[in-house]
């Protein structure tokens, strides 16, 4: 377990080991506010050796943000005080953590809370399925767009956090523009998998600015999208490369590769998977993820099967040919908060299997 708890070091980010508790949505934020409960629950992790702590998806000042008044906001004096006072928790407990800055796009549906009036939007108006279900963004929205995320790094920074995600997965807005299923613009912001990427290149960009150099950016993507597992933003290592190049070039100083399975190679031909990719092809650390610890991807895990505790070797392996630099764990630190100490600690025996039971508390 050594390659685990060696220190890792990105911009001003310094870690004490290589594992990171992956961003898992909760709803425990009434009223997009959160709480000392929500500040406890990442402390307490932290206080058990994890290195980085990413929150849950904290909504960016934009009306169709989210579709649940229970996702806590990353704007507005109340909400930001919490998100100082969890900070203020982790720091004390010897951890790290950044926010990861969220925007739903049109995974959002017409009417939905905390804005019902609030029509949901994406590049191209078209939803995952491919229906046209809003108009397509206009380039004085998409302006907007940018500075809101913008302003959320600045205040990320201003209240006492590590860095920033941005969240630009699984489909959500970020992603929408990536796509070419969602994306069929064909001004500046579409075009070919290179050209797709402009917005999030002008989001990064734009929180560059607002938070200076030295204050790190990790950018979560995936292939896969929520209901379309099998989708492919790239199918072979080449566009993978022309994709990956604007977003390096930008300021991502991390990538977060989004995998439901971590040991599955990414394409044909290599072992590597998709943090092992992104690494070789732009020299920028990565982070991998996907049942980390368990013998159950998530999918299945989430709707119907609990997963039991699964071997390391394969991951150890890989991290220490260094196909990636650090290690997304998710549903195990969900159910077992003191994941990172029993895995220092060699009490593998001890490690808690996860069950659907824990979704009921998430404590």
């Amino acid at each position: 377990m050594t390659n685990l708890f060696t220190p890792f070091t990105a911009g001003n980010l310094q870690l004490s080991n290589r594992i990171v508790m992956a961003p898992m949505t909760r709803g425990f934020s009434p009223d997009g506010v959160p709480g000392d409960d929500v500040a406890a629950y990442y402390a307490r992790r932290a206080a058990h050796g994890v290195g980085l702590i990413v929150t849950e998806g904290t909504l960016i000042n934009h009306p169709a943000a989210g579709s649940n008044p229970n996702w806590p906001n990353f704007h507005g004096e109340e909400a930001l005080a919490g998100w100082s006072k969890t900070v203020e928790a982790v720091h004390a407990a010897g951890g790290k953590i950044i926010p990861q800055l969220w925007h739903i796009g049109l995974v959002r549906k017409p009417g939905d809370l905390p804005n019902p009036e609030a029509l949901p939007v994406g590049p191209s108006g078209l939803s995952l399925a491919g229906e046209q279900v809003a108009e397509p963004l206009g380039e004085a929205e998409i302006a907007d767009l940018i500075a809101a995320y913008a302003k959320a790094a600045a205040d990320a920074k201003r209240i006492g956090f590590d860095g920033i995600e941005l969240h630009g997965a699984h489909g959500y807005l970020i992603d929408q523009f990536f796509w070419d299923k969602t994306n069929k613009r064909t001004d500046q912001y579409g075009g070919d998998i290179a050209a797709r990427t402009r917005f999030a290149v002008e989001v990064i960009k734009a929180s560059r600015k607002a938070v200076g150099e030295d204050f790190p950016i990790v950018l979560r993507f995936s292939q896969w999208k929520a209901g379309n597992y099998e989708a492919k933003l790239a199918q072979n290592p080449k566009e993978l490369e022309q994709f990956l190049a604007p977003l390096a070039d930008a300021g991502v100083d991390i990538f977060h590769a989004s995998t439901r399975r971590y040991w599955e190679p990414e394409f044909e031909g290599s072992a590597l998977n998709l943090a092992g990719w992104t690494k070789k092809l732009t020299g920028v650390p990565t982070i991998t993820v996907g049942s980390v610890g368990l013998d159950r991807e998530f999918i299945g895990s989430k709707f119907a099967q609990n997963a039991e505790v699964s071997g390391f070797d394969r991951l150890l392996e890989m991290l220490g040919n260094e196909e990636f630099d650090l290690v997304g764990v998710g549903r195990a630190l969900l159910t077992d908060p003191a994941w990172a100490d029993k895995i220092r600690n060699q009490q593998l025996a001890d490690l808690q299997p996860y069950s659907t039971e824990s979704l009921k508390t998430l404590y």
